[in-house]
């Protein structure tokens, strides 16, 4: 079975679905149905645990169509797939056969890295563990969980118990002391149940990813381009859904006095060119960043912080040109390119923000270190996986 026949009937019944869950603001629960069933869960994980093998390309490709159906079940699953990454580089001997649950479906992961404390520096975890009498113990207040409540799994981040670094743990989510403290609502993506979390829980050795303070090198070295790719692939799908949407409209709706179609006037030509050469454009940059991660050189830390930034930027240029061209049509919400709108504007917010990615790239490209000074959890570099400005 290749790709296209997995991803179909996944972007069927997500697109079937997607205005009742924006509507509603409820968990696209027949799309992730149908994203377990087909396999896709496991995209990119090893064949040998049951994954399909597919590199940052594939990733890409299937991300952006499923954005383009629904973006609240494309962010739940690039959650997942950003979980599952570091997994599979340093799986917990503890959860025996965990792999094999993620790609087949059995488990849906997502990440809880970001902390109220720290904000949008996801890096930097200001949750630090303690040994209570009976072992580790740590509360964490995660905001902006995807799939909170949801999920089967989460990956956690705390500082070390010496808070010289940052580890990593995978929290199955029948663990005790893991709950979500409110319902999501918002203004785009109102599907994803990205809540905040409070994580009262032990932390055992074999739940954590890697040897002591691995964390921050999982997460800026995996985490991050794949959550990079993922993040630009949601924007230029929702940006691809704009501008066909404001192309099928401009091409059918007419001015009867006139006997011509709204695309017949020179000025609405030109805005639906700008937008799909903008489009054509970040998708060329993206497809550049993927096969920069799959075979990492030396600018692919520059196209790691880049792409997220241009698809972001593009999503919102994208986007809010769709809205003016198709006018009162769009704000009456049968397009439903208000909705693409709205969850474009998802991604230039998200951590690591576009805002930040831009002053990172120019760090890079002027050979300072990322943070200067170093905070006292972040590293200088974006080390592992070939991403080391």
């Amino acid at each position: 079975m290749d790709l296209h026949d997995r991803l179909d009937p996944v972007l069927v019944i997500a697109s079937e679905h997607a205005y009742d869950v924006d509507q509603r603001g409820r968990f696209p629960d027949e799309a992730v149905a149908a994203l377990r069933d087909s396999g896709l869960l496991g995209l990119t994980l090893p064949s040998e645990h049951g994954g399909l093998g597919g590199g940052p390309q594939d990733f890409v490709d299937v991300m952006s169509a499923v954005a383009g159906a629904c973006g609240s079940t494309a962010m739940i699953y690039l959650m997942h797939v950003s979980a599952s990454m570091p997994l599979a580089t340093a799986t917990p001997p503890g959860i025996p056969g965990l792999l094999g649950d993620l790609a087949s479906g059995r488990v849906l992961a997502s990440l809880a890295l970001s902390e109220a404390g720290s904000r949008s520096h996801f890096w930097a975890p200001v949750s630090q563990p303690a040994d209570d009498g009976t072992g580790l113990h740590v509360t964490a207040k995660k905001s902006w969980v995807t799939s909170a409540g949801h999920a089967d799994l989460y990956v956690i981040s705390t500082k070390t118990p010496d808070a010289s670094g940052v580890d990593l743990y995978a929290i199955p989510a029948d663990t005790p002391g893991v709950a979500v403290d409110s319902l999501f609502s918002g203004m785009g993506l109102r599907g994803n149940a990205s809540s905040p979390m409070t994580f009262d829980v032990k932390l055992p050795v074999h739940l954590r990813l890697g040897d002591s303070r691995a964390g921050t090198d999982l997460m800026l070295g995996v985490v991050l381009p794949w959550f990079n790719l993922g993040n630009s692939a949601v924007s230029l799908g929702l940006s691809r859904a704009a501008v066909d949407a404001a192309i099928r409209h401009t091409a059918g709706a007419r001015f009867e006095h006139l006997d011509q179609s709204l695309s017949a006037l020179p000025t609405i030509r030109a805005q639906l060119a700008k937008m799909s050469i903008d489009l054509a454009t970040a998708s060329a940059y993206l497809d550049r960043a993927a096969s920069r991660v799959a075979e990492t050189a030396d600018d692919t830390p520059l196209f790691v912080l880049g792409s997220k930034a241009a698809a972001n930027d593009t999503a919102l240029r994208i986007t809010d040109a769709a809205m003016r061209v198709c006018g009162g049509a769009a704000f009456s919400q049968h397009l439903q390119l208000d909705r693409y709108f709205r969850d474009a504007r998802a991604g230039h917010v998200m951590a690591p923000t576009a805002d930040a990615l831009y002053e990172f790239y120019g760090r890079a490209i002027t050979g300072r270190p990322l943070f200067d000074p170093p905070a006292e959890t972040a590293p200088a570099t974006m080390a592992g996986s070939g991403v080391a400005p």
